[in-house]
């Protein structure tokens, strides 16, 4: 039987994972199909029922699902259940489905292909904590950024991501704002900017310091509100688009066995978001 992968999430339209990954299979020669699938929060377990059932090959998981999709899969990797969220989903050759988290890697290759190794000992400051928040928190511990800082609009969350981690400091998004010249590394981790959403930043960026780097996971449109004020006052910017391809090469390898290209994604992706 051919084999299928999916994306599944709310909203769905803006997602270039299909274009990306049937681009790769493509090339890699594959016979193989990605396909987006709108998945409402309260259709959530219905709808993995049904991939499974249909025989999906495999699938990835985009904003609100990361978190709330554990409950329903049969297995899930430890890393992942640490960091309590999963972006990819494999059908192992028993049928089960087993959850793994390639967020936290794939930003951590992006951001360190942009500024180096040698700025893990950098202040980080993290807004929001949902999901991705969760991933990117973990693999920077993992890569030895030893001082992480969460924010969040309800503090007892970020509360119990610090805790999870096992170091690092939460805070509410009002502190964040009075204090942010401080922290050298700012990690936008929620849906504010991104394309068919009317989310606002959460917090006020008018105290960003030109020394800072900024990186936004939001990927399109490829420089968000967020990022294109960082450019303005003279910050390094980390566009979303080099986490998205790496977490979607990792998904790959766990799929197919194989590391697709990513220089080359990069530049095509580039170029066309640039357009739009």
């Amino acid at each position: 039987m051919k084999k299928w992968f999916a994306v599944i999430g709310d909203p769905i339209a803006q997602s270039k994972s299909p274009e990306m990954h049937n681009k790769w299979l493509e090339i890699e020669g594959i016979d193989a199909t990605y396909i987006p699938i709108l998945v409402k929060p309260e259709d959530l377990e219905k709808a993995i029922q049904s991939l499974s059932l249909l025989g999906v090959s495999g699938f990835n998981v985009t904003i609100p699902h990361k978190t709330a999709i554990i409950p329903y899969l049969d297995e899930v990797d430890e890393t992942a259940r640490e960091m309590g969220a999963v972006n990819t989903v494999v059908r192992l050759s028993n049928g089960k489905l087993k959850g793994y988290n390639t967020d936290g890697d794939g930003f951590v290759r992006s951001l360190e292909d942009k500024i180096g190794i040698q700025k893990r000992h950098l202040p980080v400051l993290i807004i929001g904590a949902g999901g991705a928040a969760r991933g990117i928190a973990f693999s920077l511990k993992k890569h030895g950024y030893q001082n992480i800082t969460v924010t969040n609009r309800t503090r007892s969350k970020a509360e119990e991501l610090i805790a999870d981690l096992g170091t690092g400091n939460a805070i509410e998004y009002d502190e964040a704002s009075d204090t942010l010249a401080q922290y050298k590394i700012l990690i936008q981790t929620t849906p504010a900017g991104m394309k068919y959403s009317d989310l606002h930043l959460p917090i006020s960026i008018d105290r960003m310091s030109k020394e800072t780097i900024a990186a936004d996971i939001v990927y399109n449109p490829l420089m968000t509100p967020f990022l294109k004020h960082a450019h303005n006052i003279g910050a390094t910017v980390v566009t979303g688009l080099g986490m998205f391809v790496h977490q979607g090469a990792i998904a790959f390898e766990h799929w197919l066995g194989q590391y697709p290209n990513t220089n080359l994604m990069i530049e095509k992706l580039t170029s066309q978001l640039e357009s739009e």
